[in-house]
């Protein structure tokens, strides 16, 4: 019997619709605060973004609090409850293999607030204006 053959397209496909579903079922869970601890079900948390590597076994998972509040008491709930998490993801996700998640602080925000500063700064306004002429 020959196995089934995919193309590296189909696979980074696969590879982002799976880390999408898992952002979705973290979401859920943490707007439903089913994690068992208080930090996080007073904190409103955004998964933003959930990357997994090519063979679905790892997922980084990025977050960011409301406001970026208390960002790191936050990641220290997280990762304390990362197994209910990975058990929860695995029993909705019906993959072979679980995937074993870490969670990140989310820096996405930061670093387009630098590109903002970086962009107005008079000399780089000026510069941008030199162009347009």
């Amino acid at each position: 019997m020959s196995r089934n053959q995919s193309t590296p397209e189909q696979q980074s496909v696969r590879v982002l619709k799976v880390g999408e579903r898992v952002r979705h079922i973290l979401s859920e869970l943490l707007a439903r605060g089913e994690a068992h601890d208080d930090v996080l079900r007073a904190s409103h948390i955004s998964v933003t973004e959930v990357r997994m590597t090519p063979d679905l076994r790892n997922a980084k998972a990025y977050v960011k609090p409301l406001l970026g509040e208390d960002e790191a008491i936050v990641l220290k709930a997280l990762r304390t409850n990362t197994a209910f998490f990975q058990k929860e993801v695995a029993k909705r996700l019906g993959l072979k293999f679980a995937p074993k998640l870490a969670f990140k602080p989310d820096e996405s925000f930061d670093e387009a607030d630098r590109i903002e500063r970086l962009l107005s700064d008079p000399k780089v306004a000026r510069d941008l204006g030199d162009e347009e002429e």
